[in-house]
């Protein structure tokens, strides 16, 4: 697959061709279409005084309502197709994709918050960088705009992954489609809370995502781990920023639960009081935590400081990251106690070199997220960490610890390749066992694989085993 076709990741502002001519509504006809022709351009926008777009005449339109059946004075009005259909610059591309095959769209105008035409996209230009099964997955992709349609997003992932990795698509970059596709749903059941709460909140609040959303490392079935941050809460407000956020962020979790993002079970979410504070308690927590180094405190570092801004303003995440930063600066020994806990979990391999069989039962079926990913995931964290790099997505991680010469180039590569091979197989075998009509698990049939793959992934552990325990080893003083 190109690396055009992965551009479904980003957003309709980088595949938008320029406006096409705008015109008054009331137009004649004769110019609009000379405007067309002007412009070699396959539509034109209707506008008012403002600006803003009401209408769209294309070729189609001048073929089917136009040519032999009205006169050249005719208004642009009576001929365009209104009310219009549009997108936003900043929308997801893969969403502008799917809505204009849903709605049999040749053209989608791009406009900006106050409906004023910056844009277009064109179906054949945009079509073109996707495979007509891909393509079919975008327009499944673009369900309805509410709970259920979310859920029927989230469900459709699956097949647009598979169809993905049937294009050439590195399962790694599979995963960041669906982590982005699955924030997208986030900020809508965001704004679909807001409009619900009937009142504008007291004060302004970013949503984070954290654990694999917020490394956009999520696979096919991620659970919720999320917080607020709100702004600060004046004295005589403190009650009643209280009172409105409590059912907002109830009512949050339970929208994305009905999406498809079950429940934390260790109640990472927004609704818990712990995870939902303005950002000077955030930072009191951080700094409790790295020096209290209790055990809860480990396990919520080990989720938390993974954490991005999934809505809302970035300055008070790039605080509290800022923060972070200086607090493990301060408290080293956080991190060692961090490692020690991270030690516990090693790689799927026996003492002999053989895959561990984690359930019982015929053949070796092995979690190889628990036993490879995390490990692989934990220790670049503790580096990163170590080093105060703000990137929380592991590749990017090793790309930065590499960069500062805190990680060789080969093993960087090494490491790389084995965070590819292990999320390849983990996909692989969820779409496979989703298509035998069995639940999704992160346990993999090693047994089953051919024999050079297998021996591709032995080497892959092994590797991760390496990186692991000199990680270790480096923030414990243990050999």
């Amino acid at each position: 697959m190109t690396g055009r076709r992965v551009a479904f990741t980003g957003t309709v502002r980088k595949a938008m061709h320029p406006a096409p001519p705008c015109l008054p509504a009331d137009t004649p006809l004769r110019d609009a279409v000379a405007a067309m022709v002007a412009g070699r351009d396959s539509a034109v926008l209707a506008v008012d005084a403002e600006g803003v777009a009401t209408g769209i005449l294309t070729e189609q339109d001048i073929a089917r309502r136009v040519t032999f059946q009205a006169e050249p004075d005719t208004p642009l009005a009576a001929a365009m197709t209104a009310p219009i259909v549009g997108v936003g610059a900043d929308e997801p591309l893969w969403r502008a994709v799917g809505t204009m095959r849903a709605r049999r769209l040749r053209h989608l105008p791009v406009l900006d918050a106050a409906g004023r035409p910056i844009g277009m996209l064109r179906r054949f230009e945009t079509y073109a960088a996707a495979s007509g099964q891909l393509l079919d997955h975008l327009e499944a992709l673009a369900a309805g705009d509410d709970e259920a349609g979310f859920a029927a997003t989230r469900a459709a992932q699956a097949g647009l992954a598979r169809a993905l990795l049937d294009d050439g698509v590195a399962a790694a970059d599979v995963i960041g489609v669906v982590s982005e596709i699955n924030l997208d749903i986030h900020r809508r059941c965001v704004t679909r809370a807001l409009a619900a709460a009937g009142t504008a909140p007291p004060v302004p609040f970013t949503l984070l995502v954290m654990g694999s959303a917020g490394r956009g490392e999520s696979f096919l079935f991620p659970d919720q781990d999320n917080g607020l941050i709100l702004g600060d809460r004046p004295d005589d407000r403190h009650t009643e920023v209280d009172a409105w956020f409590i059912p907002f962020a109830e009512d949050l979790n339970a929208r994305l639960a009905a999406a498809g993002f079950t429940l934390c079970k260790g109640w990472v979410m927004a609704m818990n009081p712990l995870w939902r504070k303005t950002l000077g308690e955030w930072k009191a927590q951080f700094t409790l935590w790295t020096a209290r180094r209790s055990p809860a405190a480990l396990l919520f570092g080990d989720i938390a400081f993974d954490f991005r801004a999934a809505w809302g303003a970035e300055e008070p995440a790039s605080a509290l990251r800022t923060h972070l930063k200086a607090a493990l600066a301060s408290r080293p020994a956080f991190l060692a106690a961090l490692a020690a806990e991270n030690a516990k979990f090693g790689v799927g391999l026996s003492f002999w070199g053989g895959f561990r069989d984690d359930e019982p039962g015929p053949g070796t079926r092995t979690d190889l997220k628990l036993r490879g990913l995390m490990p692989l995931v934990s220790a670049t964290r503790l580096l990163a960490l170590q080093h105060g790099i703000a990137e929380t997505a592991t590749r990017a991680r090793l790309a930065a610890i590499g960069a500062i010469g805190a990680l060789a180039e080969g093993e960087r590569r090494r490491l790389d390749a084995a965070f590819a091979l292990i999320v390849d197989a983990l996909l692989r075998q969820q779409l496979a066992d989703l298509a035998a009509g069995l639940p999704a698990t992160n346990l993999v049939d090693t047994q089953a694989m051919a024999a050079a793959d297998r021996a591709a992934l032995r080497d892959a552990l092994k590797a991760v085993a390496s990186f692991q325990k000199a990680t270790i080893a480096g923030l414990t003083g243990g050999v």
